[in-house]
């Protein structure tokens, strides 16, 4: 065993998630406190170019036509060689379904232990530990990751995604790993689902709502203030579950991944689901009466104010304001 760290790269058609570059951002922490080197593991045929801005310190590319889409027994496969081979001090992965999956299955086959929904990890004297997110975000779980390899899936909103981008290509090293597995899922085909509705994820700014916005009759308004500035109404899934919202306009993990200009998040309590599916907006705003809602964490600004106190007056300031 040495004292890398990996992490895998999750991509999908052509493009890298934002969750790799957060785990590459707390991952440089980790190596640099545990005296190894940062690996980032790239699973996929002819994608070495999406190499380019992960900042690792070296890619270990992967390259097998079984791994053009991603595919949980071939990941595994391919990943289990590698992690036999010359086991790392932890793995990380993102805490999504792609992530989730294939660091459950290598979490079985190999005996090692995992770690889900790290919001953030840390060293000091050597010593590798972690903060985790359980019952929602609303409980924070502080831990040592096991020695001698841990597998972590981390979740967004501790790391800024440009913190795990780096500025000069970093060399690739291609590797004669293959997934070795016959598999007994087959990818058939992607499919988009049904726009039918405004694309949220193309619009630069959202006035999200939450539970916080207690009835439907109130999301009215929410959808006024939108429409003064310019933008568009989404939703948690609260709210969407209610049918206060179509599911075209759920932000989260289920939902839509969004990266507006701005993103007003009134009444959402900022559960790691839902982060994930907004951790890349420029500037986030919160308004929430609990002050201890992990969406500040997330956010730039935020006030504990009651969203239906302020919201008549913030749509007059903004209208007044245009009309000036």
């Amino acid at each position: 065993m040495n004292q890398d760290i990996h992490v895998v790269v999750e991509h999908l058609r052509g493009q890298v998630a934002d969750i790799t570059y957060v785990a590459l951002a707390a991952a440089r922490g980790l190596a640099a406190g545990s005296g190894g080197s940062l690996a980032a593991v790239l699973l996929g045929h002819n994608d070495e170019g999406l190499a380019g801005d992960l900042g690792a310190d070296r890619v270990l590319y992967i390259d097998d036509p079984a791994l053009a889409d991603f595919n949980p027994e071939h990941y595994a496969g391919a990943l289990t060689e590698l992690i036999s081979a010359d086991p790392p001090r932890c793995v990380l992965f993102g805490d999504t379904s792609m992530g989730a999956e294939t660091a459950g299955i290598l979490s079985a086959r190999l005996d090692l232990p995992l770690v889900s929904r790290c919001r953030s990890v840390d060293t000091a004297n050597g010593a590798l530990s972690f903060v985790s997110q359980i019952c929602g975000g609303k409980i924070l779980v502080e831990g040592a990751l096991p020695e001698p390899v841990s597998l972590v899936t981390m979740v967004p909103g501790h790391y800024q995604p440009e913190e795990g981008r780096g500025a000069v290509a970093p060399e690739v090293i291609q590797t004669s790993i293959s997934p070795r597995v016959a598999g007994r899922v087959t990818f058939n085909a992607y499919l988009e689902p049904a726009v039918g509705d405004i694309d949220i994820s193309s619009v630069s700014v959202l006035v999200a709502v939450g539970r916080g916005i207690a009835n439907e009759d109130n999301v009215e308004m929410a959808e006024e203030l939108a429409e003064a500035l310019g933008g568009a109404v989404c939703g948690s899934r609260p709210v969407v579950d209610q049918g206060w919202l179509p599911t075209t306009r759920m932000v989260g993990k289920s939902g839509k991944r969004v990266k507006p200009d701005v993103y007003l998040a009134l009444g959402i309590s900022g559960a790691p689901e839902h982060v994930e599916g907004m951790s890349g907006s420029e500037l986030t705003i919160a308004v929430n009466t609990d002050v201890g809602a992990p969406i500040f964490d997330v956010a730039q600004y935020g006030s504990d104010v009651d969203l239906l106190d302020l919201l008549p007056v913030l749509i007059e300031q903004v209208q007044a304001a245009k009309e000036g």
